[in-house]
Protein backbone atom coordinates (compact mmCIF):
# COMPACT_ATOMS: atom_id res chain seq x y z
CA UNK A 1 0.00 0.00 0.00
CA UNK A 2 1.59 3.46 -1.34
CA UNK A 3 1.71 5.79 1.61
CA UNK A 4 1.40 9.90 0.86
CA UNK A 5 2.06 12.90 2.76
CA UNK A 6 0.56 16.45 2.52
CA UNK A 7 2.23 19.28 3.75
CA UNK A 8 0.44 22.53 4.29
CA UNK A 9 2.16 25.98 3.81
CA UNK A 10 0.37 28.92 4.83
CA UNK A 11 0.02 32.53 3.38
CA UNK A 12 1.40 35.93 4.24
CA UNK A 13 0.82 36.83 7.77
CA UNK A 14 -1.22 33.72 8.75
CA UNK A 15 -0.11 31.10 11.29
CA UNK A 16 -1.37 27.63 9.72
CA UNK A 17 -4.51 27.20 11.98
CA UNK A 18 -6.88 28.78 9.07
CA UNK A 19 -6.17 25.53 7.34
CA UNK A 20 -7.32 23.43 9.82
CA UNK A 21 -10.31 22.58 7.56
CA UNK A 22 -8.66 21.81 4.40
CA UNK A 23 -6.14 19.65 6.52
CA UNK A 24 -9.35 17.56 7.93
CA UNK A 25 -10.71 17.07 4.42
CA UNK A 26 -7.55 15.71 3.05
CA UNK A 27 -6.87 13.44 6.30
CA UNK A 28 -10.77 11.82 5.39
CA UNK A 29 -9.09 11.04 1.78
CA UNK A 30 -6.32 9.05 3.54
CA UNK A 31 -3.28 11.36 3.70
CA UNK A 32 -1.06 11.41 5.94
CA UNK A 33 -1.10 16.16 6.57
CA UNK A 34 0.91 17.87 8.65
CA UNK A 35 1.42 21.99 8.57
CA UNK A 36 4.72 24.26 7.91
CA UNK A 37 4.64 26.97 10.08
CA UNK A 38 7.12 29.87 9.80
CA UNK A 39 7.81 33.31 10.18
CA UNK A 40 7.59 35.53 7.06
CA UNK A 41 7.82 38.65 8.62
CA UNK A 42 11.10 38.08 10.61
CA UNK A 43 12.82 35.71 8.80
CA UNK A 44 14.39 35.74 5.09
CA UNK A 45 13.53 33.53 2.73
CA UNK A 46 16.77 31.03 3.31
CA UNK A 47 15.93 30.66 6.39
CA UNK A 48 12.06 29.25 5.87
CA UNK A 49 13.30 27.45 2.56
CA UNK A 50 15.82 25.66 4.71
CA UNK A 51 13.43 24.82 7.47
CA UNK A 52 10.93 23.58 4.61
CA UNK A 53 13.38 21.20 3.16
CA UNK A 54 14.27 19.49 6.63
CA UNK A 55 10.38 18.74 7.07
CA UNK A 56 9.82 17.50 3.84
CA UNK A 57 13.36 14.98 4.30
CA UNK A 58 12.00 13.92 7.46
CA UNK A 59 9.06 12.53 5.68
CA UNK A 60 8.85 8.97 5.54
CA UNK A 61 6.14 8.03 3.27
CA UNK A 62 6.35 6.70 -0.28
CA UNK A 63 5.43 10.19 -1.80
CA UNK A 64 5.47 14.23 -0.38
CA UNK A 65 3.23 16.57 -1.91
CA UNK A 66 3.11 20.22 -1.05
CA UNK A 67 0.08 22.49 -1.02
CA UNK A 68 0.51 26.07 -0.58
CA UNK A 69 -1.90 28.95 0.13
CA UNK A 70 -0.50 32.55 -1.18
CA UNK A 71 3.16 33.44 0.10
CA UNK A 72 3.09 29.77 0.88
CA UNK A 73 2.85 28.36 -2.46
CA UNK A 74 5.44 30.34 -3.55
CA UNK A 75 7.91 29.07 -1.12
CA UNK A 76 6.96 26.13 -1.65
CA UNK A 77 8.59 26.28 -5.66
CA UNK A 78 11.19 28.32 -4.32
CA UNK A 79 12.22 25.68 -1.67
CA UNK A 80 11.99 23.38 -4.79
CA UNK A 81 14.17 25.54 -7.19
CA UNK A 82 16.78 25.68 -4.36
CA UNK A 83 16.59 22.11 -3.63
CA UNK A 84 15.36 20.11 -6.94
CA UNK A 85 16.90 16.84 -5.30
CA UNK A 86 13.97 16.66 -2.66
CA UNK A 87 11.28 13.85 -2.82
CA UNK A 88 8.47 15.88 -3.40
CA UNK A 89 5.83 14.51 -5.74
CA UNK A 90 3.30 17.17 -6.64
CA UNK A 91 2.43 20.72 -5.56
CA UNK A 92 -1.03 22.62 -5.45
CA UNK A 93 -0.68 26.68 -5.47
CA UNK A 94 -3.78 28.43 -4.07
CA UNK A 95 -3.94 31.67 -4.76
CA UNK A 96 0.00 31.66 -5.03
CA UNK A 97 1.21 34.99 -6.96
CA UNK A 98 3.64 33.28 -8.57
CA UNK A 99 4.58 35.66 -10.84
CA UNK A 100 4.33 39.46 -9.47
CA UNK A 101 1.99 41.17 -6.76
CA UNK A 102 0.82 44.00 -7.36
CA UNK A 103 -1.10 44.38 -3.76
CA UNK A 104 2.28 43.92 -2.34
CA UNK A 105 4.52 46.15 -4.59
CA UNK A 106 1.85 48.80 -3.74
CA UNK A 107 2.21 47.72 0.10
CA UNK A 108 5.33 48.44 -0.37
CA UNK A 109 5.60 51.80 -2.06
CA UNK A 110 3.85 53.14 1.11
CA UNK A 111 6.37 53.89 4.52
CA UNK A 112 6.90 50.89 6.83
CA UNK A 113 5.19 48.61 4.25
CA UNK A 114 8.09 46.80 2.92
CA UNK A 115 8.39 45.86 6.86
CA UNK A 116 4.81 45.19 7.12
CA UNK A 117 5.01 42.44 4.28
CA UNK A 118 8.84 41.45 6.40
CA UNK A 119 11.56 39.57 4.34
CA UNK A 120 10.07 36.23 3.01
CA UNK A 121 7.70 37.87 0.69
CA UNK A 122 9.71 40.69 -0.81
CA UNK A 123 12.61 38.24 -1.47
CA UNK A 124 10.56 35.55 -2.92
CA UNK A 125 8.68 37.55 -4.99
CA UNK A 126 10.43 40.91 -5.62
CA UNK A 127 14.49 39.81 -5.48
CA UNK A 128 14.61 36.27 -6.73
CA UNK A 129 11.30 36.26 -8.83
CA UNK A 130 10.27 32.84 -10.11
CA UNK A 131 10.77 32.79 -14.01
CA UNK A 132 9.51 29.80 -15.06
CA UNK A 133 8.80 26.21 -13.27
CA UNK A 134 11.40 23.38 -14.86
CA UNK A 135 11.48 21.54 -11.81
CA UNK A 136 10.42 17.69 -11.74
CA UNK A 137 7.50 18.51 -9.93
CA UNK A 138 4.10 18.76 -11.30
CA UNK A 139 2.23 21.85 -10.54
CA UNK A 140 -1.03 22.81 -10.16
CA UNK A 141 -2.35 26.06 -9.55
CA UNK A 142 -6.05 26.96 -8.39
CA UNK A 143 -6.66 30.81 -8.67
CA UNK A 144 -9.98 32.54 -7.17
CA UNK A 145 -11.84 35.17 -8.63
CA UNK A 146 -14.21 36.61 -6.65
CA UNK A 147 -12.65 40.01 -5.76
CA UNK A 148 -13.21 40.27 -1.98
CA UNK A 149 -9.87 41.47 0.19
CA UNK A 150 -6.88 43.38 0.96
CA UNK A 151 -6.40 44.20 -3.01
CA UNK A 152 -9.30 46.16 -3.27
CA UNK A 153 -8.11 48.45 -0.27
CA UNK A 154 -4.91 49.04 -1.66
CA UNK A 155 -6.40 48.83 -5.06
CA UNK A 156 -4.54 48.30 -9.18
CA UNK A 157 -4.83 44.74 -8.89
CA UNK A 158 -5.26 43.04 -12.43
CA UNK A 159 -9.05 41.61 -13.02
CA UNK A 160 -10.07 39.39 -12.44
CA UNK A 161 -8.72 38.55 -8.85
CA UNK A 162 -9.34 37.49 -5.36
CA UNK A 163 -9.38 40.37 -3.53
CA UNK A 164 -5.43 40.11 -3.49
CA UNK A 165 -3.97 38.41 -6.15
CA UNK A 166 -4.71 38.60 -10.07
CA UNK A 167 -5.34 35.48 -12.29
CA UNK A 168 -2.56 36.68 -14.33
CA UNK A 169 -0.48 36.86 -11.32
CA UNK A 170 -0.77 33.04 -10.88
CA UNK A 171 0.06 31.90 -14.47
CA UNK A 172 3.36 30.73 -14.21
CA UNK A 173 5.32 29.42 -17.23
CA UNK A 174 5.70 25.84 -17.05
CA UNK A 175 3.33 24.74 -14.72
CA UNK A 176 0.92 21.61 -15.42
CA UNK A 177 -2.46 22.57 -15.27
CA UNK A 178 -3.96 25.98 -13.94
CA UNK A 179 -7.70 26.43 -12.74
CA UNK A 180 -10.38 29.64 -11.55
CA UNK A 181 -12.78 29.12 -8.94
CA UNK A 182 -15.40 31.47 -7.73
CA UNK A 183 -13.47 32.16 -4.00
CA UNK A 184 -11.85 35.21 -2.64
CA UNK A 185 -8.33 34.98 -1.50
CA UNK A 186 -8.85 33.66 1.82
CA UNK A 187 -11.71 31.58 1.27
CA UNK A 188 -9.43 29.63 -0.95
CA UNK A 189 -8.71 27.21 2.65
CA UNK A 190 -12.28 27.33 3.52
CA UNK A 191 -14.12 26.43 0.53
CA UNK A 192 -14.98 22.21 -0.14
CA UNK A 193 -14.65 22.80 -4.08
CA UNK A 194 -11.05 24.01 -3.61
CA UNK A 195 -10.17 21.21 -0.86
CA UNK A 196 -12.31 19.06 -3.81
CA UNK A 197 -9.92 20.35 -6.76
CA UNK A 198 -6.55 20.19 -4.40
CA UNK A 199 -7.31 16.11 -3.81
CA UNK A 200 -7.58 15.80 -7.34
CA UNK A 201 -4.89 17.47 -8.73
CA UNK A 202 -2.61 15.30 -5.74
CA UNK A 203 -4.36 11.68 -6.95
CA UNK A 204 -4.14 12.61 -11.04
CA UNK A 205 -1.99 15.50 -11.97
CA UNK A 206 -4.70 17.22 -13.20
CA UNK A 207 -7.88 19.10 -12.03
CA UNK A 208 -11.27 17.92 -12.17
CA UNK A 209 -13.38 19.28 -15.30
CA UNK A 210 -17.04 18.65 -16.34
Amino acid sequence: MTTETIILVHGLWMTGYEMLLLKQRLRSRGYTVHQFRYRMVTCDLAHNSDRLRDLIARQQTDKVHLIGHSLGGSLALQTLRKYPELHVDRVVCLGSPLVDSEAGRRVAKFGPGRAILGKTLPQALFDFPLVEWTGAQQVGVVAGTRSFGLGRVVGGVPVPNDGMVAVAETLLPGITDHIEVCVGHAALVLAPTVAVQAAWFIRHGKFRRG
